[in-house]
């Protein structure tokens, strides 16, 4: 069921009155940890009147289990022991047992929250009706508000009239808000409780990770369908989910970010408060990837902007709802593992074989066993090794596993433990071995506090499974699934958040014309960056004697075009003085050229071409690339990216992910290249809008890489267009601006 289903609440009709159903309606099960009423306000206290009304009112509830309203009203009912349930009608009468009102203006006490679920055509009187009741939060889950009543900013007006009363409104077009532990339940579907906060743009999706969940034997602590966010959005969401104590972990699934600063900060929060986040994304980020007259622009991608988003908040970002709920399950439980060293254990040399593979492809490490371990508890012939296989011991004698485990954490070589394959099985197929099972398995929990355990199991719900879940080990049912968690963890524990940017976070206007190449060479040269010896010549005698001045072959470039090389606006090795001449005279013949830089060669061995690129991204501010350099830029597509600025560390951690990294350190016999030097460039330029404020974009390609340093052959630079000038009359445009 998607929240499309509420643009087609039908009008009521007419229903016979019920007498109540004995279990119709299930009694609400109070949690002994819920805060109650009036207690103590926590962080998210702005949309208290949404997580924790006094009263709630649904209107358009029903008996018919088909309708929306009837859904609302169930999972409303659930949490009357706690609040006031107010059942709106418009044909009164009575439902799910209840006696229902015909209008929210005759219930007995203002309502806190009212949840809308009618025809479309009838969500504004309904709205405005909630506001004349004195709502203090209207969750509004009808659909196609635009579309059924020809008004396409109905959405819009609802959550300007909110906001002029101080009412908050989730929606339209949301799927419904959970709190498991506060016993609220206003959406489709069913959802488990547990440790996981949810925040989704689309319903279908958030309760597709609702069931993935539950079927790890976790669920949701929160869950909240963001709808037209006419009013509370995503931002809103996170941000209350910091301070709720019963949340430990939140999966955000986002379409498009509102307010990518807000973002920023909520995603901060989180991460203050120990709250892993797990963003899932569609690829088309409404971050975009706004193309700069350079290479840059076409390097970079919104999804690339948002993996730099979740490094420099310590987010950790999915691929699909599977991961996402995968992930968000072991963060919940606790899983922190030091590093990425892990210990691979299995009762089949098959699956610890693809076990170790996928390892290796999620950017696990297969730890060498100890050279001076404890006394091995695996039987002879076999011998510890990453991965250890079993061979059949552990139909000998379960308590092996646990043996192993004990054995691996008190090695200290290991950073996590991954146990795959039949362990968990043998009490479902062997009932007598199930209390035996489970002993082991109270084992292995024992062990996770101090080695992270996690389990891929082709068992179901033995005891043994039951007792790892209940202790808090996280059991899969796929060795994918338990690997990539547990990489996921690892980047979330090894992640170090970069402090709130300061720098601007939008360019300071449209860019204007490219500076001049020997102009943008200096702005570039004023943060750090080094270049060769230069000058600009207006003839070919000019350009021959700049070329005298140092030693070797000198390089002439074309000025006014943005791809030299494309236009055939380069010679290199030029030696002698009828070679600069030549090609002087050839820029001039042949591309109209007035002027050409006459530059001395870069003609060091063992150089390496990167690319180191500055833009404004228009959400996020100031990004910088780095990657492997020169003409072909956009072929390889190897490139770095993060949020700038970035410290010289950062820019060696963007460059320990380059493919092109083995050319560096020296490839073949080469001598390695001054990476220092590389990242304190790549550290420089992302200063640049923090140095000038003017600056849209710059990039450097390449920048030659050697090992006594870095110089950088070619430079592009926009500023911003400076604003025209007023003129007495606006209306007239004179021959010069035309």
């Amino acid at each position: 069921m998607t929240t499309s289903e509420a643009a087609r609440v039908p009008e009521p009709v007419p229903e016979p009155v019920p007498e109540p159903v004995p279990g119709a309606i299930a009694e609400p099960v109070r949690d002994p940890e819920a805060v109650p009423l009036g207690g103590p306000l926590s962080a998210d206290a702005a949309l208290t009147p949404l997580w924790r009304p006094a009263s709630v009112a649904v209107v358009g509830a029903s008996d018919d289990p088909a309708k929306w309203g009837h859904w609302l009203a169930r999972g409303a009912l659930l949490g009357r022991e706690i609040r006031a349930v107010h059942l709106v009608n418009r044909r009164g009468g009575r439902v799910c047992g209840r006696p229902a009102f015909p209008s929210l203006g005759g219930l007995p006490q203002a309502p806190e929250l009212v949840v809308i679920a009618v025809p479309a055509p009838a969500v504004e009187a309904a709205f405005d009706d909630a506001l004349a009741a004195g709502a203090r939060a209207v969750l509004v889950i009808s659909d196609g508000l635009g579309r059924l009543t020809g008004n396409p900013r109905l959405a819009d007006r609802l959550g300007d009239r909110a906001r002029e009363r101080g009412v908050r409104l989730l929606g339209p077009s949301s799927l419904g808000i959970v709190d498991t532990q506060a016993q609220l339940r206003l959406a489709w579907g069913d959802f488990s409780a547990g440790p996981v906060g949810v925040v989704t743009q689309s319903g279908q999706i958030g309760t597709e990770i609702a069931y993935l969940l539950a079927r790890l034997g976790s669920g949701v602590s929160r869950f909240a369908s963001t709808g037209a966010q006419a009013d509370i959005c995503t931002e809103d969401l996170l941000d209350s989910l910091a301070g709720h104590d019963a949340t430990r972990a939140v999966i955000a699934y986002v379409e498009g970010i509102r307010d990518p600063q807000r973002f920023l900060r909520a995603a901060h929060l989180l991460r203050e408060a120990g709250k892993p986040l797990v963003l899932l994304t569609v690829g088309s980020s409404p971050v975009g990837s706004a193309a700069a007259l350079s290479h840059t622009g076409a390097l970079t991608s919104g999804t690339d902007i948002l993996e730099a988003v979740c490094r420099g908040v310590g987010a950790v970002r999915a691929t699909t709802p599977a991961h996402a709920a995968d992930l968000a399950h072991a963060l919940a439980l606790g899983v922190r593992p030091r590093g990425s060293r892990i210990l691979v254990v299995s009762d089949s040399g098959g699956q610890g074989a693809l076990a170790a593979d996928l390892a290796t492809e999620r950017g696990l490490d297969l730890a060498t066993p100890p050279t001076t371990p404890p006394q091995s508890p695996v039987p002879a012939p076999v011998e510890p090794r990453n991965p250890v296989d079993l061979a059949g011991a552990g139909e000998q004698d379960l308590t092996v596993y646990a043996s192993v485990a004990e054995w691996a954490a008190a090695a200290g070589t290991y950073d996590a433990l991954v146990l795959t394959g039949y362990f968990g099985r043998y009490g479902e197929d062997i009932p007598t071995l199930a209390t035996a099972e489970a002993e082991v398995a109270a084992r292995l929990a024992r062990v996770a506090p101090t080695l992270p355990v996690l389990v891929h199991t082709m068992a179901g719900g033995s005891p043994a499974t039951q007792t790892l879940r209940a202790a808090g080990v996280p059991v899969y049912a796929d060795i994918d699934s338990t690997l990539r968690a547990l990489a996921g963890c690892a980047q979330w524990q090894a992640a170090t958040p970069r402090p709130p940017g300061r720098h601007p976070t939008a360019p300071p206007g449209p860019p204007g014309p490219q500076l001049p190449y020997l102009q943008a060479r200096e702005v570039a040269r004023a943060v750090g960056i080094a270049f060769p010896e230069a000058g600009v010549a207006e003839s070919a005698r000019e350009a021959v004697r700049i070329a005298r001045a140092w030693d070797g072959p000198s390089v002439a470039k074309v000025v006014g075009h943005t791809h030299k090389t494309e236009v055939g606006g380069v010679r290199l090795g030029l030696e002698t003085d009828a070679d600069i001449t030549a090609a002087f005279e050839d820029f001039a013949t042949r591309l109209g050229a007035r002027s050409v830089v006459i530059e001395r060669m870069d003609t060091r061995p063992d150089t390496v071409e990167l690319i180191v690129g500055l833009r404004y991204d228009p959400g996020f501010g100031p990004v910088v690339l780095v990657g492997a350099g020169g003409t072909s830029a956009e072929l390889w597509r190897d490139t770095a990216l993060e949020l700038a600025p970035v410290t010289i560390d950062g820019a060696r951690a963007m460059l320990r992910r380059l493919t092109c990294r083995p050319l560096l350190n020296g490839w073949r016999g080469a001598a390695p290249c001054d990476v220092d030097a590389v990242a304190a460039a790549v550290a420089a330029l992302s200063t640049l809008p923090g140095r000038d404020p003017t600056v849209v974009s710059a990039e450097i390609n390449p920048l030659r890489a050697g090992p006594d340093g870095v110089l950088a052959v070619d430079v592009l630079i926009e500023r911003a267009a400076a604003p025209a000038a007023p003129t007495a009359n606006h209306t007239e445009t004179t021959e010069e601006e035309s």
